[in-house]
């Protein structure tokens, strides 16, 4: 079990129902969320906070996933990167983008996507001894 109390994620997710939902359900498992509704709101905070984890819809608009992803690569190189998506061919074009980062597709349930968060987390820790 990983000890959730100082691990921040940062959420980044357009629909905004969708938004609270998963926020609520990682506040609830212990985490510190920071949310956003698009890519080009994340970039800023990535550069100037610390993030464990960015947890980003894919299909956004102004910046997709991806290139939030790349931006967070440069910026915060510690950042573990996650997405969260609806769209089949789009997890096919992230897996080969960002091959380390985890793609859970839509719809999925809250405790998977719980689960999913700290396995991340489970997997750096694991790697960092």
């Amino acid at each position: 079990m990983t000890d959730t109390s100082a691990l921040r994620i940062l959420l980044a997710e357009d629909e905004e129902a969708m938004r609270g939902y998963l926020a609520r359900a990682l506040e609830k498992a212990g985490y510190e969320v920071v949310s956003v509704d698009r890519g080009t709101e994340a970039v800023p905070l990535l550069e100037t906070q610390h993030f464990d984890l960015l947890l980003s819809d894919i299909v956004m608009p102004e910046m997709d996933g991806i290139e939030l992803a790349q931006r967070c690569n440069e910026v915060s190189p510690r950042t573990k990167v996650m997405f969260i998506t609806g769209f089949a061919a789009v997890t096919l074009k992230a897996s080969r983008e960002q091959p380390t980062a985890k793609v859970l597709s839509k719809p999925f349930h809250l405790r998977d996507l719980v689960l999913e968060v700290e396995r991340v987390f489970e997997d750096a820790a694991a790697a960092s001894l």
